[in-house]
């Protein structure tokens, strides 16, 4: 219960962060959307070191039903806690925009007008989620406490170099249909979004078998040492 607690209130504390800080930028960039995705992706990635490494030691620190899936296929989670960690998630992201809505003074819950559909945008949550679970896995094996560092920049990077601002989560890709603000996306484009999401989970999980972490500097310290050792035996 402790991490599924954990899980809940990390992607709740996320998707305010995401829902809350568009509408702030929103009401204050005067019309200008660079500004206002701007300061809605340094305050999405703040929030994610913050989050991460606060709950990383409770629960992991999924907050995203894609790395759940990604660390059960890697087998580094058990299967039987993915359905109750997703559930937490999603509840927690849904809770999220209603929290981020009463700040604002806006209706709990009003499905989004924001289209984002089309095959730019939908393989754009591909290629970000994809990156996303790439690099958390690799950088996790070999580094875990840069993890929060790793995946704030990462989702800071994406939500510019992507036409569909990086979602790369499928709870809160579902709470954001929930808001008709900035970070909105129309419920329409859900399931789009999520099916790409997954799919890049997929890859990104059976590619990251492929690319052991550690493995080029292990390799350079051991050619190292031989050098070393060679030297030695020469003198």
């Amino acid at each position: 219960m402790k991490r599924l607690l954990s899980e809940f209130l990390g992607t709740l504390f996320l998707v305010t962060a995401v829902v809350g800080s568009g509408i702030m930028a929103e009401r204050l960039a005067g019309g200008n959307v660079a500004l206002a995705l701007l300061a809605n992706s340094i305050a999405t990635g703040g929030a994610l070191v913050a989050l991460i490494v606060a709950f990383s030691s409770v629960s992991g620190a999924h907050f995203n039903p894609a790395v759940t899936l990604a660390f059960a296929l890697d087998r580094s989670f058990a299967w039987r806690d993915v359905p109750a960690y997703i559930a937490a998630q999603c509840l927690g992201g849904i809770l999220g925009t209603v929290v981020a809505h009463l700040m604002f003074s806006l209706p709990a819950i009003t499905l989004s007008r924001h289209a984002r559909i089309g095959f730019a945008q939908v393989f754009s949550e591909f290629i970000a989620t994809f990156g996303l679970v790439l690099v958390i896995n690799l950088s996790a094996r070999d580094r875990p406490t840069h993890v929060p560092y790793v995946v704030a920049g990462y989702i800071v990077a994406a939500y510019w170099f992507t036409s569909s601002t990086s979602f790369a989560n499928p709870a809160v890709t579902l709470a954001r249909s929930l808001t008709d603000t900035f970070a909105g996306i129309q419920p329409n484009g859900v399931a789009p979004f999520i099916a790409a999401q997954l799919a890049g989970a997929l890859s990104a999980s059976y590619l990251a078998r492929y690319l052991p972490a550690g493995d080029y500097m292990s390799k350079r310290t051991s050619s190292g040492t031989s050098q070393v050792n060679t030297e030695e035996n020469k003198d």
